[in-house]
Protein backbone atom coordinates (compact mmCIF):
# COMPACT_ATOMS: atom_id res chain seq x y z
CA UNK A 1 0.00 0.00 0.00
CA UNK A 2 1.15 3.87 -1.16
CA UNK A 3 0.69 6.10 1.90
CA UNK A 4 0.25 9.90 1.80
CA UNK A 5 -0.79 12.18 4.56
CA UNK A 6 0.74 16.18 3.80
CA UNK A 7 1.06 15.23 7.95
CA UNK A 8 3.55 18.71 8.10
CA UNK A 9 0.44 20.65 6.87
CA UNK A 10 -1.26 19.52 10.01
CA UNK A 11 1.34 19.94 12.51
CA UNK A 12 1.95 23.26 11.02
CA UNK A 13 -1.23 24.68 12.53
CA UNK A 14 0.03 23.77 16.20
CA UNK A 15 1.49 25.83 18.76
CA UNK A 16 5.03 25.47 18.19
CA UNK A 17 5.82 23.55 21.21
CA UNK A 18 3.45 20.99 20.62
CA UNK A 19 4.72 20.63 17.06
CA UNK A 20 7.91 19.98 17.57
CA UNK A 21 7.37 17.02 20.02
CA UNK A 22 4.99 15.51 17.49
CA UNK A 23 7.96 15.86 14.69
CA UNK A 24 10.44 14.15 16.28
CA UNK A 25 8.08 11.33 18.10
CA UNK A 26 8.87 8.04 16.73
CA UNK A 27 5.38 7.05 16.08
CA UNK A 28 4.71 10.28 14.10
CA UNK A 29 3.36 8.19 10.99
CA UNK A 30 0.61 6.43 12.44
CA UNK A 31 -0.83 9.87 14.23
CA UNK A 32 -4.74 9.58 14.27
CA UNK A 33 -5.32 12.98 15.73
CA UNK A 34 -4.46 15.81 18.34
CA UNK A 35 -6.78 16.77 20.37
CA UNK A 36 -6.87 20.33 22.13
CA UNK A 37 -9.18 21.40 25.06
CA UNK A 38 -8.88 24.46 26.83
CA UNK A 39 -7.75 23.88 30.35
CA UNK A 40 -6.45 20.20 29.75
CA UNK A 41 -2.92 18.68 28.60
CA UNK A 42 -2.93 18.53 24.77
CA UNK A 43 -3.19 14.76 24.05
CA UNK A 44 -1.96 12.54 20.22
CA UNK A 45 -3.86 9.68 19.73
CA UNK A 46 -1.94 6.57 18.05
CA UNK A 47 -3.94 3.44 17.09
CA UNK A 48 -3.51 1.79 20.50
CA UNK A 49 -2.53 4.40 22.59
CA UNK A 50 -2.71 8.03 23.60
CA UNK A 51 -0.29 10.39 25.44
CA UNK A 52 0.14 13.65 26.39
CA UNK A 53 2.25 16.57 24.19
CA UNK A 54 3.34 18.57 27.12
CA UNK A 55 2.84 19.22 30.76
CA UNK A 56 0.83 22.50 30.72
CA UNK A 57 -2.55 22.66 29.86
CA UNK A 58 -4.03 24.22 27.12
CA UNK A 59 -5.15 28.22 26.59
CA UNK A 60 -7.73 30.02 25.21
CA UNK A 61 -4.41 31.92 22.97
CA UNK A 62 -3.65 28.45 21.29
CA UNK A 63 -7.07 27.54 20.15
CA UNK A 64 -7.31 31.04 19.00
CA UNK A 65 -4.05 30.67 16.95
CA UNK A 66 -4.54 27.35 15.63
CA UNK A 67 -8.18 28.32 14.65
CA UNK A 68 -6.55 31.67 12.29
CA UNK A 69 -4.32 28.75 10.39
CA UNK A 70 -7.08 26.57 9.27
CA UNK A 71 -10.65 27.12 7.07
CA UNK A 72 -14.07 28.45 8.07
CA UNK A 73 -15.85 26.26 10.07
CA UNK A 74 -18.92 25.29 8.91
CA UNK A 75 -22.25 24.04 9.57
CA UNK A 76 -21.06 20.88 11.14
CA UNK A 77 -18.36 22.57 12.87
CA UNK A 78 -15.76 20.88 10.48
CA UNK A 79 -12.86 22.77 9.03
CA UNK A 80 -10.25 21.74 6.71
CA UNK A 81 -6.68 22.71 5.58
CA UNK A 82 -6.87 23.25 1.64
CA UNK A 83 -5.36 20.46 -0.57
CA UNK A 84 -5.32 18.14 1.94
CA UNK A 85 -7.50 15.79 3.88
CA UNK A 86 -7.29 16.57 7.02
CA UNK A 87 -10.24 17.51 9.27
CA UNK A 88 -10.62 19.71 12.09
CA UNK A 89 -13.65 19.64 14.39
CA UNK A 90 -14.45 22.10 16.68
CA UNK A 91 -16.27 21.81 20.02
CA UNK A 92 -18.01 25.03 21.21
CA UNK A 93 -19.58 26.25 24.21
CA UNK A 94 -23.23 27.09 24.84
CA UNK A 95 -22.18 30.85 23.44
CA UNK A 96 -20.53 29.12 20.30
CA UNK A 97 -17.03 30.46 21.12
CA UNK A 98 -15.19 26.86 20.41
CA UNK A 99 -12.95 25.54 23.45
CA UNK A 100 -11.43 22.41 21.78
CA UNK A 101 -10.35 21.07 18.73
CA UNK A 102 -9.46 17.65 17.21
CA UNK A 103 -7.25 17.58 14.51
CA UNK A 104 -8.17 14.24 12.61
CA UNK A 105 -4.86 13.42 10.28
CA UNK A 106 -6.08 12.55 6.73
CA UNK A 107 -4.61 9.71 4.82
CA UNK A 108 -4.60 8.68 1.08
CA UNK A 109 -4.13 5.04 1.04
CA UNK A 110 -3.55 3.59 -2.31
CA UNK A 111 -4.34 -0.05 -2.19
CA UNK A 112 -6.71 -0.32 0.77
CA UNK A 113 -9.63 -1.77 -0.97
CA UNK A 114 -8.16 -5.04 -1.99
CA UNK A 115 -9.99 -6.96 0.04
CA UNK A 116 -13.07 -6.13 -1.71
CA UNK A 117 -11.64 -4.75 -5.50
CA UNK A 118 -13.52 -8.00 -6.90
CA UNK A 119 -17.03 -6.75 -5.29
CA UNK A 120 -16.04 -2.72 -6.49
CA UNK A 121 -15.93 -4.34 -10.13
CA UNK A 122 -19.61 -6.14 -10.08
CA UNK A 123 -21.34 -2.17 -10.04
CA UNK A 124 -23.44 -3.55 -7.34
CA UNK A 125 -24.10 -0.98 -4.53
CA UNK A 126 -21.94 -1.65 -1.29
CA UNK A 127 -22.33 0.07 2.15
CA UNK A 128 -19.87 0.17 4.18
CA UNK A 129 -20.36 0.19 7.85
CA UNK A 130 -18.08 0.00 11.02
CA UNK A 131 -16.99 2.53 14.00
CA UNK A 132 -15.40 5.54 13.88
CA UNK A 133 -11.44 5.34 13.08
CA UNK A 134 -11.48 2.13 11.44
CA UNK A 135 -10.76 3.84 7.94
CA UNK A 136 -14.42 3.76 5.96
CA UNK A 137 -13.81 7.37 4.60
CA UNK A 138 -10.51 6.05 3.62
CA UNK A 139 -11.87 3.33 1.88
CA UNK A 140 -14.46 5.17 0.18
CA UNK A 141 -11.72 7.87 -0.75
CA UNK A 142 -9.97 4.81 -2.62
CA UNK A 143 -12.93 3.06 -4.43
CA UNK A 144 -13.96 6.41 -6.03
CA UNK A 145 -10.23 6.29 -7.63
CA UNK A 146 -10.44 3.26 -8.51
CA UNK A 147 -14.24 3.51 -9.82
CA UNK A 148 -12.96 6.77 -11.80
CA UNK A 149 -9.38 6.06 -13.00
CA UNK A 150 -9.43 1.96 -13.26
CA UNK A 151 -12.79 1.47 -14.69
CA UNK A 152 -13.73 4.57 -16.61
CA UNK A 153 -16.58 5.20 -14.86
CA UNK A 154 -18.31 8.65 -14.16
CA UNK A 155 -17.93 9.07 -10.91
CA UNK A 156 -19.62 12.09 -8.51
CA UNK A 157 -18.42 12.19 -4.85
CA UNK A 158 -21.09 14.12 -2.25
CA UNK A 159 -18.87 15.71 -0.06
CA UNK A 160 -20.69 16.99 2.68
CA UNK A 161 -17.97 17.99 5.17
CA UNK A 162 -15.27 18.23 2.70
CA UNK A 163 -13.29 14.98 4.00
CA UNK A 164 -13.14 12.81 1.06
CA UNK A 165 -11.59 15.02 -1.64
CA UNK A 166 -10.23 17.48 1.23
CA UNK A 167 -10.93 21.40 1.84
CA UNK A 168 -10.55 24.00 -0.69
CA UNK A 169 -11.76 24.40 -4.46
CA UNK A 170 -9.94 22.07 -5.72
CA UNK A 171 -10.44 18.39 -5.07
CA UNK A 172 -7.60 16.32 -3.74
CA UNK A 173 -5.42 14.33 -6.31
CA UNK A 174 -6.08 10.82 -4.12
CA UNK A 175 -9.84 10.45 -5.91
CA UNK A 176 -8.27 10.77 -9.32
CA UNK A 177 -10.42 11.49 -11.87
CA UNK A 178 -13.85 11.50 -9.69
CA UNK A 179 -15.81 14.50 -9.41
CA UNK A 180 -16.39 16.12 -6.02
CA UNK A 181 -20.10 18.11 -5.39
CA UNK A 182 -19.40 20.32 -1.74
CA UNK A 183 -22.66 21.04 0.44
CA UNK A 184 -23.28 24.11 1.87
CA UNK A 185 -25.39 22.93 4.98
CA UNK A 186 -25.18 19.18 5.92
CA UNK A 187 -29.39 18.91 6.17
CA UNK A 188 -29.34 19.53 2.62
CA UNK A 189 -26.92 17.17 1.83
CA UNK A 190 -30.45 14.31 0.21
CA UNK A 191 -31.03 17.43 -2.41
CA UNK A 192 -27.66 17.59 -3.39
CA UNK A 193 -27.53 13.68 -3.96
CA UNK A 194 -30.87 13.80 -6.22
CA UNK A 195 -29.12 17.23 -7.97
CA UNK A 196 -25.99 14.81 -8.93
CA UNK A 197 -28.21 12.36 -10.31
CA UNK A 198 -30.26 14.80 -12.81
CA UNK A 199 -27.51 17.10 -13.54
CA UNK A 200 -24.53 15.56 -13.91
CA UNK A 201 -25.45 11.91 -15.29
CA UNK A 202 -22.68 9.97 -13.22
CA UNK A 203 -22.40 6.19 -13.08
CA UNK A 204 -21.57 6.09 -9.80
CA UNK A 205 -21.83 8.75 -6.79
CA UNK A 206 -20.15 8.02 -3.44
CA UNK A 207 -21.83 9.21 0.09
CA UNK A 208 -20.29 9.69 3.52
CA UNK A 209 -22.05 8.94 6.51
CA UNK A 210 -26.17 8.39 5.56
CA UNK A 211 -27.31 9.61 8.72
CA UNK A 212 -30.72 11.01 7.94
CA UNK A 213 -34.43 9.31 6.77
CA UNK A 214 -34.48 11.75 3.99
CA UNK A 215 -30.78 10.65 2.99
CA UNK A 216 -31.68 6.95 3.00
CA UNK A 217 -34.92 8.14 1.19
CA UNK A 218 -32.48 10.11 -1.76
CA UNK A 219 -30.06 6.70 -1.62
CA UNK A 220 -33.27 4.16 -2.74
CA UNK A 221 -34.54 6.58 -5.03
CA UNK A 222 -30.83 6.91 -6.33
CA UNK A 223 -30.33 3.42 -6.61
CA UNK A 224 -33.69 2.61 -8.23
CA UNK A 225 -32.54 4.83 -11.40
CA UNK A 226 -29.41 2.86 -11.80
CA UNK A 227 -26.82 4.59 -10.36
CA UNK A 228 -24.32 2.56 -8.49
CA UNK A 229 -23.59 3.82 -4.79
CA UNK A 230 -21.06 3.35 -2.72
CA UNK A 231 -21.60 4.77 1.05
CA UNK A 232 -21.33 4.55 4.65
CA UNK A 233 -23.75 4.30 7.62
CA UNK A 234 -23.45 4.95 11.45
CA UNK A 235 -23.78 1.47 12.47
CA UNK A 236 -21.32 -1.82 13.54
CA UNK A 237 -23.38 -4.22 11.56
CA UNK A 238 -26.53 -5.04 9.57
CA UNK A 239 -28.28 -5.60 12.91
CA UNK A 240 -27.88 -1.77 14.22
CA UNK A 241 -29.55 -0.76 10.49
CA UNK A 242 -32.51 -3.56 10.97
CA UNK A 243 -33.05 -1.91 14.69
CA UNK A 244 -32.41 2.06 13.36
CA UNK A 245 -35.80 2.95 11.94
CA UNK A 246 -34.32 5.94 10.78
CA UNK A 247 -31.75 3.54 8.24
CA UNK A 248 -33.36 0.44 7.83
CA UNK A 249 -34.74 1.40 4.62
CA UNK A 250 -30.93 1.05 3.73
CA UNK A 251 -31.52 -2.81 3.96
CA UNK A 252 -35.03 -3.00 2.58
CA UNK A 253 -36.64 -1.96 5.45
CA UNK A 254 -39.10 -4.13 8.33
CA UNK A 255 -42.68 -4.55 8.17
CA UNK A 256 -44.96 -6.80 10.45
CA UNK A 257 -46.51 -9.36 8.30
CA UNK A 258 -49.65 -11.67 9.71
CA UNK A 259 -49.02 -15.19 7.84
CA UNK A 260 -51.77 -18.01 7.50
CA UNK A 261 -52.02 -20.94 10.09
CA UNK A 262 -50.28 -23.16 8.12
CA UNK A 263 -46.96 -21.06 6.80
CA UNK A 264 -46.82 -19.88 11.05
CA UNK A 265 -46.83 -24.00 11.50
CA UNK A 266 -44.62 -25.12 8.73
CA UNK A 267 -42.28 -22.28 9.87
CA UNK A 268 -42.43 -22.99 13.64
CA UNK A 269 -43.34 -19.12 14.25
CA UNK A 270 -46.02 -17.19 15.99
CA UNK A 271 -48.28 -15.77 13.14
CA UNK A 272 -47.24 -12.28 13.63
CA UNK A 273 -43.63 -12.23 12.60
CA UNK A 274 -41.19 -9.09 11.04
CA UNK A 275 -40.35 -9.02 7.50
CA UNK A 276 -37.75 -7.51 4.97
CA UNK A 277 -40.08 -4.39 3.34
CA UNK A 278 -38.63 -4.14 0.11
CA UNK A 279 -34.84 -4.78 -1.66
CA UNK A 280 -32.22 -3.57 -0.58
CA UNK A 281 -31.13 0.36 -1.16
CA UNK A 282 -27.70 -1.43 -1.12
CA UNK A 283 -26.66 -4.98 -2.43
CA UNK A 284 -23.71 -5.68 -0.55
CA UNK A 285 -22.75 -4.94 2.70
CA UNK A 286 -19.02 -5.20 4.52
CA UNK A 287 -18.64 -4.22 8.22
CA UNK A 288 -15.12 -3.24 8.71
CA UNK A 289 -14.49 -4.49 12.22
CA UNK A 290 -10.60 -3.72 11.86
CA UNK A 291 -8.17 -2.04 9.61
CA UNK A 292 -7.10 -5.63 8.35
CA UNK A 293 -10.43 -7.46 8.78
CA UNK A 294 -13.62 -6.94 7.12
CA UNK A 295 -17.26 -9.20 7.18
CA UNK A 296 -18.84 -9.01 3.46
CA UNK A 297 -22.67 -10.12 3.48
CA UNK A 298 -22.63 -10.51 -0.49
CA UNK A 299 -26.62 -10.78 -0.55
CA UNK A 300 -27.63 -8.03 1.77
CA UNK A 301 -31.23 -9.24 0.85
CA UNK A 302 -30.43 -12.89 2.69
CA UNK A 303 -28.49 -11.53 5.38
CA UNK A 304 -31.67 -9.59 6.33
CA UNK A 305 -34.41 -12.44 5.76
CA UNK A 306 -31.86 -14.88 7.80
CA UNK A 307 -31.56 -12.64 10.46
CA UNK A 308 -35.20 -11.49 10.87
CA UNK A 309 -35.71 -15.22 10.82
CA UNK A 310 -34.13 -16.06 13.87
CA UNK A 311 -30.82 -17.81 12.33
CA UNK A 312 -27.03 -16.58 11.82
CA UNK A 313 -26.42 -15.61 8.77
CA UNK A 314 -23.45 -17.17 6.74
CA UNK A 315 -20.84 -14.06 5.61
CA UNK A 316 -17.77 -13.73 4.42
CA UNK A 317 -14.63 -12.87 6.25
CA UNK A 318 -11.57 -11.22 4.28
CA UNK A 319 -8.21 -10.61 5.60
CA UNK A 320 -5.05 -8.76 4.37
CA UNK A 321 -1.93 -9.57 5.90
CA UNK A 322 1.17 -7.83 5.74
CA UNK A 323 2.49 -9.07 2.10
CA UNK A 324 -1.07 -8.01 0.60
CA UNK A 325 -1.99 -11.53 0.42
CA UNK A 326 -6.37 -11.45 0.94
CA UNK A 327 -7.58 -14.89 2.83
CA UNK A 328 -11.30 -15.35 2.46
CA UNK A 329 -13.00 -17.71 5.26
CA UNK A 330 -16.43 -18.13 5.51
CA UNK A 331 -18.80 -18.32 9.04
CA UNK A 332 -21.35 -21.07 8.16
CA UNK A 333 -24.65 -20.60 9.55
CA UNK A 334 -25.82 -22.46 13.11
CA UNK A 335 -28.23 -25.64 11.33
CA UNK A 336 -30.53 -26.56 14.09
CA UNK A 337 -28.41 -25.13 17.11
CA UNK A 338 -25.10 -26.80 15.98
CA UNK A 339 -22.06 -25.17 14.51
CA UNK A 340 -21.22 -26.50 10.84
CA UNK A 341 -17.65 -25.47 8.92
CA UNK A 342 -16.69 -27.24 5.73
CA UNK A 343 -12.63 -26.97 4.82
CA UNK A 344 -13.74 -25.53 1.00
CA UNK A 345 -11.20 -26.53 -1.66
CA UNK A 346 -9.29 -23.59 -3.56
CA UNK A 347 -8.67 -19.69 -1.37
CA UNK A 348 -11.90 -19.89 0.55
CA UNK A 349 -12.03 -21.62 3.91
CA UNK A 350 -15.02 -22.23 6.00
CA UNK A 351 -14.74 -22.55 9.52
CA UNK A 352 -17.66 -23.21 11.56
CA UNK A 353 -18.33 -21.90 15.50
CA UNK A 354 -18.89 -24.67 17.07
CA UNK A 355 -16.98 -28.07 16.61
CA UNK A 356 -19.70 -30.28 15.48
CA UNK A 357 -19.80 -34.07 14.44
CA UNK A 358 -21.49 -36.12 12.49
CA UNK A 359 -22.57 -35.24 8.67
CA UNK A 360 -23.67 -31.17 8.95
CA UNK A 361 -20.13 -31.11 10.24
CA UNK A 362 -18.78 -31.73 6.84
CA UNK A 363 -21.65 -29.43 5.07
CA UNK A 364 -22.15 -31.31 2.27
CA UNK A 365 -21.66 -35.66 1.27
CA UNK A 366 -18.77 -36.93 0.24
CA UNK A 367 -18.64 -38.13 -3.27
CA UNK A 368 -18.38 -42.10 -3.96
CA UNK A 369 -17.88 -44.06 -7.18
CA UNK A 370 -21.07 -45.55 -8.18
CA UNK A 371 -21.61 -48.36 -6.17
CA UNK A 372 -22.87 -51.08 -8.42
CA UNK A 373 -22.65 -52.03 -12.32
CA UNK A 374 -26.16 -51.15 -12.93
CA UNK A 375 -25.53 -47.40 -11.25
CA UNK A 376 -22.74 -46.65 -13.59
CA UNK A 377 -24.74 -44.44 -15.61
CA UNK A 378 -25.16 -42.34 -12.67
CA UNK A 379 -21.20 -41.19 -12.67
CA UNK A 380 -20.49 -39.19 -9.20
CA UNK A 381 -23.28 -40.15 -7.49
CA UNK A 382 -23.12 -38.90 -3.85
CA UNK A 383 -23.40 -41.50 -0.82
CA UNK A 384 -25.19 -41.26 2.33
CA UNK A 385 -22.51 -40.15 4.61
CA UNK A 386 -22.04 -43.14 7.47
CA UNK A 387 -22.59 -40.84 9.78
CA UNK A 388 -25.59 -39.54 9.11
CA UNK A 389 -27.69 -41.34 12.09
CA UNK A 390 -25.03 -39.83 14.53
CA UNK A 391 -25.76 -36.30 13.92
CA UNK A 392 -29.82 -36.67 15.08
CA UNK A 393 -29.27 -37.05 18.38
CA UNK A 394 -33.14 -37.06 19.08
CA UNK A 395 -35.22 -40.22 20.06
CA UNK A 396 -38.83 -40.04 20.59
CA UNK A 397 -38.97 -43.21 22.83
CA UNK A 398 -41.10 -44.01 26.15
CA UNK A 399 -39.17 -46.71 27.88
CA UNK A 400 -40.65 -48.38 30.10
CA UNK A 401 -37.54 -50.33 30.83
CA UNK A 402 -33.78 -49.42 31.74
CA UNK A 403 -32.29 -51.64 29.51
CA UNK A 404 -29.87 -50.44 26.90
CA UNK A 405 -29.11 -53.34 25.22
CA UNK A 406 -30.11 -54.72 21.70
CA UNK A 407 -33.30 -56.20 23.04
CA UNK A 408 -34.51 -54.35 25.49
CA UNK A 409 -35.41 -56.57 27.88
CA UNK A 410 -32.15 -58.83 27.33
CA UNK A 411 -34.03 -61.19 25.33
CA UNK A 412 -31.91 -62.66 22.19
CA UNK A 413 -32.04 -61.69 18.69
CA UNK A 414 -34.28 -61.39 16.35
CA UNK A 415 -36.15 -58.40 17.94
CA UNK A 416 -39.81 -59.08 18.08
CA UNK A 417 -41.39 -56.06 16.99
CA UNK A 418 -45.18 -55.45 17.15
CA UNK A 419 -46.05 -52.31 14.63
CA UNK A 420 -49.18 -50.36 15.10
CA UNK A 421 -50.26 -47.65 12.85
CA UNK A 422 -46.71 -48.14 10.78
CA UNK A 423 -47.03 -49.61 7.26
CA UNK A 424 -46.15 -53.33 7.78
CA UNK A 425 -45.18 -53.59 4.02
CA UNK A 426 -42.93 -50.75 4.32
CA UNK A 427 -41.33 -52.43 7.70
CA UNK A 428 -40.74 -55.52 5.69
CA UNK A 429 -38.86 -53.70 3.10
CA UNK A 430 -36.71 -51.85 5.30
CA UNK A 431 -35.96 -55.08 7.51
CA UNK A 432 -35.28 -57.00 4.28
CA UNK A 433 -33.10 -54.36 2.51
CA UNK A 434 -30.99 -53.39 5.47
CA UNK A 435 -31.04 -57.06 6.47
CA UNK A 436 -32.08 -56.05 9.94
CA UNK A 437 -32.49 -58.99 12.97
CA UNK A 438 -36.03 -57.93 13.46
CA UNK A 439 -39.18 -59.97 12.95
CA UNK A 440 -42.50 -58.76 13.14
CA UNK A 441 -45.07 -59.86 15.17
CA UNK A 442 -48.92 -60.01 15.01
CA UNK A 443 -49.35 -60.38 19.24
CA UNK A 444 -48.39 -57.92 22.14
CA UNK A 445 -47.38 -60.94 24.25
CA UNK A 446 -44.51 -61.70 22.30
CA UNK A 447 -42.96 -58.64 21.10
CA UNK A 448 -39.83 -57.53 23.06
CA UNK A 449 -40.85 -54.08 21.72
CA UNK A 450 -43.73 -51.73 19.70
CA UNK A 451 -43.10 -49.64 17.12
CA UNK A 452 -45.90 -46.73 16.75
CA UNK A 453 -46.80 -43.60 15.34
CA UNK A 454 -46.52 -40.86 18.31
CA UNK A 455 -50.52 -39.61 17.07
CA UNK A 456 -51.86 -43.38 17.54
CA UNK A 457 -50.20 -43.33 21.08
CA UNK A 458 -51.30 -40.24 22.21
CA UNK A 459 -54.70 -41.03 21.70
CA UNK A 460 -54.42 -44.70 22.89
CA UNK A 461 -54.32 -45.22 26.49
CA UNK A 462 -55.04 -48.37 26.72
CA UNK A 463 -52.12 -49.67 24.79
CA UNK A 464 -49.69 -47.49 27.20
CA UNK A 465 -51.30 -49.52 29.95
CA UNK A 466 -50.81 -52.78 28.27
CA UNK A 467 -47.08 -52.10 27.46
CA UNK A 468 -46.44 -50.89 30.63
CA UNK A 469 -48.56 -54.23 32.13
CA UNK A 470 -46.32 -56.53 30.04
CA UNK A 471 -42.69 -54.23 30.32
CA UNK A 472 -42.74 -53.72 26.56
CA UNK A 473 -41.06 -50.02 25.92
CA UNK A 474 -42.87 -48.51 23.27
CA UNK A 475 -41.01 -46.61 20.25
CA UNK A 476 -42.54 -43.54 18.30
CA UNK A 477 -42.09 -42.59 15.00
CA UNK A 478 -43.49 -39.08 13.41
CA UNK A 479 -44.72 -40.84 10.35
CA UNK A 480 -44.96 -43.79 8.50
CA UNK A 481 -42.39 -43.10 5.67
CA UNK A 482 -38.83 -44.99 5.13
CA UNK A 483 -36.48 -42.39 6.57
CA UNK A 484 -38.51 -42.61 10.37
CA UNK A 485 -39.02 -46.36 9.82
CA UNK A 486 -35.61 -46.65 9.22
CA UNK A 487 -34.30 -44.53 12.09
CA UNK A 488 -37.33 -46.36 14.68
CA UNK A 489 -35.83 -50.12 13.79
CA UNK A 490 -32.17 -48.59 14.44
CA UNK A 491 -32.51 -47.02 17.93
CA UNK A 492 -34.65 -50.33 18.68
CA UNK A 493 -31.73 -51.88 17.84
CA UNK A 494 -29.80 -49.46 19.68
CA UNK A 495 -27.04 -49.74 17.10
CA UNK A 496 -25.86 -47.01 14.84
CA UNK A 497 -24.19 -49.30 12.10
CA UNK A 498 -21.82 -47.75 10.03
CA UNK A 499 -21.22 -50.65 7.70
CA UNK A 500 -24.69 -50.73 6.05
CA UNK A 501 -23.60 -50.26 2.47
CA UNK A 502 -25.56 -46.51 0.93
CA UNK A 503 -26.36 -48.71 -2.07
CA UNK A 504 -28.91 -50.41 0.13
CA UNK A 505 -29.67 -47.25 1.70
CA UNK A 506 -30.35 -45.99 -1.55
CA UNK A 507 -32.47 -48.99 -3.11
CA UNK A 508 -35.18 -47.87 -0.01
CA UNK A 509 -35.94 -44.86 -2.01
CA UNK A 510 -35.92 -46.38 -5.54
CA UNK A 511 -38.11 -49.15 -5.34
CA UNK A 512 -38.21 -50.02 -9.00
CA UNK A 513 -34.90 -48.18 -9.82
CA UNK A 514 -36.93 -46.28 -13.20
CA UNK A 515 -35.18 -44.02 -14.90
CA UNK A 516 -37.29 -40.96 -13.38
CA UNK A 517 -37.18 -41.73 -10.27
CA UNK A 518 -33.42 -41.98 -10.94
CA UNK A 519 -33.55 -38.87 -11.61
CA UNK A 520 -35.54 -36.81 -9.35
CA UNK A 521 -34.01 -38.66 -6.68
CA UNK A 522 -30.04 -37.44 -8.30
CA UNK A 523 -31.57 -33.52 -8.48
CA UNK A 524 -33.15 -33.72 -5.00
CA UNK A 525 -29.79 -34.85 -3.76
CA UNK A 526 -27.73 -32.38 -5.70
CA UNK A 527 -30.01 -29.14 -4.40
CA UNK A 528 -29.58 -30.73 -1.06
CA UNK A 529 -25.84 -30.86 -0.83
CA UNK A 530 -24.82 -28.04 -2.87
CA UNK A 531 -27.36 -25.26 -2.43
CA UNK A 532 -29.64 -26.14 0.93
CA UNK A 533 -26.98 -26.98 3.35
CA UNK A 534 -23.89 -25.27 2.40
CA UNK A 535 -25.96 -21.79 1.37
CA UNK A 536 -29.28 -22.15 3.41
CA UNK A 537 -31.29 -20.95 0.69
CA UNK A 538 -34.34 -23.23 -0.24
CA UNK A 539 -34.66 -24.64 -3.83
CA UNK A 540 -37.63 -25.64 -6.25
CA UNK A 541 -36.97 -28.90 -8.30
CA UNK A 542 -38.58 -29.59 -11.23
CA UNK A 543 -42.15 -31.19 -11.68
CA UNK A 544 -42.62 -34.72 -11.12
CA UNK A 545 -45.29 -36.98 -10.76
CA UNK A 546 -46.86 -38.05 -6.94
CA UNK A 547 -45.44 -40.85 -6.62
CA UNK A 548 -41.75 -39.62 -7.77
CA UNK A 549 -42.81 -36.30 -5.06
CA UNK A 550 -43.00 -38.94 -2.40
CA UNK A 551 -39.96 -40.09 -2.79
CA UNK A 552 -37.89 -37.12 -2.82
CA UNK A 553 -40.16 -36.09 -0.27
CA UNK A 554 -38.35 -38.98 1.98
CA UNK A 555 -34.84 -38.18 0.73
CA UNK A 556 -35.02 -34.71 1.73
CA UNK A 557 -36.60 -35.90 4.90
CA UNK A 558 -33.44 -38.45 5.50
CA UNK A 559 -31.68 -35.38 5.26
CA UNK A 560 -33.60 -33.97 8.09
CA UNK A 561 -34.64 -31.10 5.93
CA UNK A 562 -38.38 -30.29 5.45
CA UNK A 563 -39.92 -30.00 2.20
CA UNK A 564 -43.63 -28.64 0.67
CA UNK A 565 -45.04 -29.71 -2.59
CA UNK A 566 -46.87 -26.89 -4.52
CA UNK A 567 -48.56 -26.13 -7.80
CA UNK A 568 -51.23 -27.17 -10.16
CA UNK A 569 -51.01 -30.82 -11.62
CA UNK A 570 -48.93 -31.24 -14.12
CA UNK A 571 -46.45 -28.89 -12.92
CA UNK A 572 -46.96 -29.84 -9.27
CA UNK A 573 -43.36 -29.77 -7.89
CA UNK A 574 -41.37 -29.97 -4.29
CA UNK A 575 -39.54 -26.83 -2.34
CA UNK A 576 -37.10 -27.71 -0.19
CA UNK A 577 -36.30 -25.37 2.67
CA UNK A 578 -33.11 -24.96 5.01
CA UNK A 579 -33.21 -26.44 8.53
Amino acid sequence: MTITDDLQKLLDILPQDLRQVLEDHPKRDSLVEVVLDLGRRPEARFPNQAEYLSEQPVTQEQIDDCIQRVGTFGGDNRAGIEQTLHRISAIRNRTGKIIGLTCRVGRAVFGTIGMIRDLVETGKSILMLGRPGVGKTTALREIARVLADELNKRVVIIDTSNEIAGDGDVAHPAIGRARRMQVAHPELQHQVMIEAVENHMPEVIVIDEIGTELEALAARTIAERGVQLVGTAHGNQIENLIKNPTLSDLVGGIQAVTLGDDEARRRGSQKTVLERKAPPTFEIAVEMLERQRWVVHESVADTVDTLLRGRQPSPQTRTVDEHGKVSITRQLSVVNGRGSGHQAAGEESFSGSRQANGWRSSGQMVALPPPSVERERVTGRSEFDRLLDESFNYAETIDFSASKHPGPNGEELPLHVYPYGVSRHQLEQVISVLSLPVVLTKDIDSADAILALRSHVKNHAKLRQMAKARHVPIHMIKSSTIPQITRGLRRLLNIDDPEIADDRELQLFLHSGSDDEMDALEEARLAVEQIVIPKGQPVELLPRSPQVRKMQHELVEHYRLKSHSFGEEPNRRLRIYPA
